[in-house]
């Protein structure tokens, strides 16, 4: 409930609608009930619209970063607004069948992206959202 209450503020105080989000960068630990619950939080805040995201776990190709994991996957959303590339989860082999949305298995994907969210999901429930847009002029 705490992330899904994060993903929810982060996307009021932005101004932003759900179905205009385009990529979301988990916080994606690969572990079987962080990342069910996880799921489950994308889903109860963008309903139909969570199967049409992408959504990705960096951590698949950096390891967790502890402290620095929230920083540097803000920094991979810049870069993947900047340059419309969605970045994979590599080593995506035996889907969990509670994780149903597109986790972009294996290979980057190029398409524009106008608006990512960055998760970092803490324990005992320090959760936070950064909600980023590709500059407009």
């Amino acid at each position: 409930a705490g992330s899904a209450r994060a993903m929810q503020m982060a996307l009021r105080k932005a101004g932003i609608a759900p179905q205009d989000v385009h990529y979301i960068n988990a916080h994606g630990t690969g572990t079987p009930a962080n990342d069910r619950l996880e799921t489950l939080a994308i889903k109860r805040v963008f309903g139909e619209h969570a199967h049409r995201l992408a959504v990705s776990s960096t951590k698949s190709m950096l390891g967790h970063m502890q402290g620095a994991a929230g920083a540097v996957e803000a920094i991979i959303c810049a870069l993947a607004l900047r340059d419309g590339v969605i970045p994979p989860t590599i080593n995506y082999t035996t889907p969990d069948p509670a994780c149903d949305l597109d986790y972009v298995p294996n290979t980057a994907r190029h398409e524009p992206i106008a608006v990512a969210l960055s998760n970092s999901i803490g324990l005992g429930g320090h959760n936070s959202c950064l909600v980023l847009r590709r500059y407009r002029n």
